[in-house]
Formats: C-alpha cells, structure tokens, sequence
C-alpha cells in the first residue's frame, strides 16, 4: 500500500505521517510530482491554513491539473482532511471569493461569530452513517472528531454527507465514489479516528 500525501506547502503532515505507519501503511510519500502522485494507491489531501493561500499555491503548482487526472480521471481514491475537503468543494468564501477543485458541489463559508465561538475548536459529534465506507463499523450514533476551523462547508444536493452541529448543521464530511473529505482531523480523533482511516485505507 502506497499513500502519498499532496505537498503544497500548507498541511499539518507528521501526525498524519505517524498515523498511516501506526495503521501499517508502509509506503508513506510527501509529493507534488505528477509520477508520484499517479503511482500512488490512495492520496490525501491536507490542509492548515486559508483556502485563497492554498487554493493559489496548487495552482502555481500545476497540482489541480495533475489531480484532475489522476483523481478524475484515473479515478485513485483521495482523501481531504480539514481544509483539503474544502478545497475539494466549488468556492470558499475565505480570503475573498475563490473557486475549489470543484469535485464536489459545496461552498465554504465562514461561521456566524456573533451566535458561536470561532474558531469551532475541540471534540464535537458527528452524525455518522454506517452505510458509509468512511463509517463502515461504526455505530448509527453521534461519534467524537476533533475539529479546529473557523470555515464550515455547506451543501444543497446530496453528497453522501454527514453533518456536526455548532449552533447550525455543517458538513463535517462526504464520499462520493473515490472522493472524501473529512472537515474533522482523524488523525487527532483517537480511535474514532484511527477507525476511519483504515476504513479509507481498506474500502476505498
């Protein structure tokens, strides 16, 4: 099993890193080379930081060209973790209005400050579906994920979503064929987490 993790210049890499190997994975790649990325079994996505900052360096980049084939076209399996699953979505609203990867139909917004505390920061409940990959043998019960993001992604049509609550629903993650995204970070999630991963690693 070969994962390669997408290098950008913005993401949170050792702890997922640590993860994958604790999980078994054996081949573990930092990369934004095109061959590297293609001869990948799985890729994830990661992401510390703003959307415009990191939506621009994959550009500069030729990232989103080289995944758009590989992930598109060739159909490998990606996994966007935090600000990755939202630059997997249509637009964000941070730093200005700026367009995603557009792979699935969701738009990120910022959290209404004046009901919540922003950042959403800490553990929080995810309503999980078990028909899910990503949720395969987990309970039909509201699970902990550790969140930290002041942008939340929403959506009109049916992305296979499942939704946390801070003062309103969100998007706390959603799988459409070979893509998911996880706005949570279940490399920091404990077993939750750990359980998720590998159902990345063995279902997708």
């Amino acid at each position: 099993m070969k994962i390669v993790i997408v290098e950008y210049g913005m993401g949170n890499i050792r702890s997922i890193v640590s993860t994958l190997q604790y999980l078994g994975v054996q081949d573990v790649v930092l990369s934004s080379d095109f061959e590297i990325l293609n001869s990948a079994d799985k890729i994830i996505l990661p992401g510390v930081g703003s959307f415009g900052k990191a939506i621009t360096q994959i550009r500069h980049r030729n990232i989103d060209n080289y995944l758009n084939e590989i992930v598109l076209e060739n159909k490998k399996p990606i996994l966007g973790i935090c600000l990755g699953m939202q630059l997997l979505g249509n637009s964000s609203t941070e730093d200005g209005n700026n367009k995603g990867l557009g792979y699935i139909n969701g738009y990120v917004v910022k959290f209404d400050n004046s009901l919540v505390k922003v950042p959403h920061v800490g553990f929080n409940q995810v309503k999980v579906n078990n028909k899910l990959k990503l949720y395969n043998g987990f309970n039909d019960i509201p699970t902990d994920f550790y969140f930290t993001h002041s942008f939340r992604m929403k959506s009109d049509v049916e992305i296979n979503q499942c939704y946390c609550n801070y003062q309103e629903d969100f998007v706390a993650s959603f799988e459409r064929d070979n893509i998911a995204g996880v706005q949570f970070h279940p490399e920091l999630s404990q077993t939750n987490g750990l359980k998720l991963l590998k159902n990345f690693i063995d279902k997708f």
